[in-house]
């Protein structure tokens, strides 16, 4: 399936800056589950310092402001043609070992809730099975709703509070993967809705490395694992292993941020 999508990130400040850099994962690289036929960056109010593989294969670009600007704008539009293998990439690896994604992180630390959903895993003979009904439990226990955690929610508050979104979702699923022995991490990227072509943020899913299958995805909020629909960006061990962009400032301006994307045929 080819997925056109147009992602457009604005920040405007109240006052202007001196120096403010963002870190962009917004390059989708090819896999078994993607091909990108083009895509491109571009950046208004700011220049492109550098550009280069984190520890995770992501694709990061860093963009400066112009000192003095109110505001700086990052577009990101391209054409991926998309493969239908099930959410399964493979045994496919990067410089970070398997036992790293075991390793639990101050958004992912498991609690009493956390540690007794991993249970739903442990008791599985079917490592695959465990997972999906790990997957089918987390929904149940935690209603989509956008609005009530934030983007530093831990996953065991997001459990506890029984509401979240799909960063939530699949925070909750990744540390009670560990829990269990299993590696996992988080994923960010688009997903084409048959409906709706204008969406307010990226999406977000989990991946866990299944025994004899490699690395298998689970979108938690949707109930499924990701299918042609899907288009992976970023990955890591955290939400914020993975955000699509994230940055620094000096100076003591008020932030606003407008967000503008397109994921469609």
């Amino acid at each position: 399936m080819k997925i056109k999508i147009a992602h457009k990130t604005e920040y405007v400040y109240s006052t202007p800056v001196v120096y403010a850099l963002q870190k962009v994962r917004l390059r989708p690289l090819n896999s078994s589950l993607q091909d990108v036929l083009n895509w491109d960056i571009t950046v208004t109010g700011g220049k492109h310092e550098t550009q280069y593989l984190d520890h995770y294969q992501n694709h990061v670009d860093l963009f400066s402001i112009e000192p003095g600007a109110q505001a700086l704008s990052i577009r990101a539009e391209g054409t991926v043609l998309t493969k239908p293998e099930n959410g399964v990439l493979g045994m496919v690896y990067g410089r970070a070992p398997l036992w790293h994604f075991k390793q639990p992180t101050p958004q992912t630390t498991p609690g009493a809730a956390i540690q007794a959903m991993a249970q739903v895993v442990s008791n599985n003979t079917s490592q695959l099975d465990g997972l999906h009904e790990l997957s089918r439990a987390i929904l149940t226990a935690v209603t989509y709703q956008f609005g009530v955690t934030e983007t530093n929610t831990t996953a065991e508050a997001a459990l506890t509070g029984g509401r979240g979104v799909c960063q939530d979702h699949a925070q909750i699923f990744i540390a009670a993967a560990r829990v269990a022995g299993i590696p996992a991490r988080y994923v960010s990227g688009y997903l084409m809705m048959n409906d709706i072509v204008d969406q307010d943020a990226t999406h977000a899913w989990a991946e866990a490395h299944v025994d004899g299958l490699g690395w298998v995805g689970f979108d938690i909020s949707n109930g499924i694992s990701p299918d042609e629909r899907y288009v992976r960006i970023a990955t890591g061990r955290d939400a914020r292993d993975a955000a699509p962009v994230e940055g620094l400032r000096q100076g003591a301006a008020d932030e606003t941020l407008i967000v503008s994307l397109q994921v469609q045929q």
